[in-house]
């Protein structure tokens, strides 16, 4: 038993890294031309200066502001239900399930699908047309990779019962 919840604690932390490296990182969009190489993220485009996306704070950028809103809740989202597995490890009693701890990382793991899926099919809208013919870069690729994780994290707390 002790084997099974130090993986769970191991795969919920692995997905907490994910979800702050793919909100921090600035590498969800990428422009490589030659003489040109542009990496952007949800708040900068950077070359050898990093400027603000531009228009990112109007209405012609909501998409852009619900992803950036959705994956800082995704990550707010994997760290309290941390902080509520641990709580509920030592306060529920024996048998019963961890259902409030997986609720929390099912709506995190909702949240990055929601923020992935809104930058996939609008980041042409919120980019500058010389920064249009790029492509998704790493962070995009761990934000849909940190996706399943928290969803089998929490699926992980929905079937989980606490034992001896």
């Amino acid at each position: 038993m002790l084997i099974i919840l130090a993986f769970i604690i191991l795969f919920h932390l692995a997905a907490a890294i994910l979800l702050f490296v793919a909100t921090i990182h600035n590498a969800w969009w990428v422009v490589s031309r030659p003489g040109v190489n542009i990496i952007s993220d949800l708040w900068y485009a950077c070359n050898t200066t990093c400027e603000s996306i531009e228009d990112s704070h109007t209405v012609n950028a909501a998409y852009l502001q619900a992803v950036q809103a959705t994956m800082i809740l995704a990550t707010i989202l994997c760290c309290v239900s941390f902080f509520v597995f641990i709580l509920q490890l030592f306060r529920i009693k024996q048998g019963e399930r961890f259902l409030f701890t997986a609720i929390i990382q099912i709506l995190a793991s909702l949240c990055v699908m929601i923020a992935a899926s809104i930058y996939t099919a609008e980041n042409k809208s919120f980019h500058k047309h010389d920064l249009q013919e790029g492509s998704f870069g790493s962070s995009y690729v761990v934000a849909w990779i940190s996706f399943p994780m928290t969803l089998i994290s929490g699926l992980m707390y929905l079937v989980l019962r606490k034992r001896k």
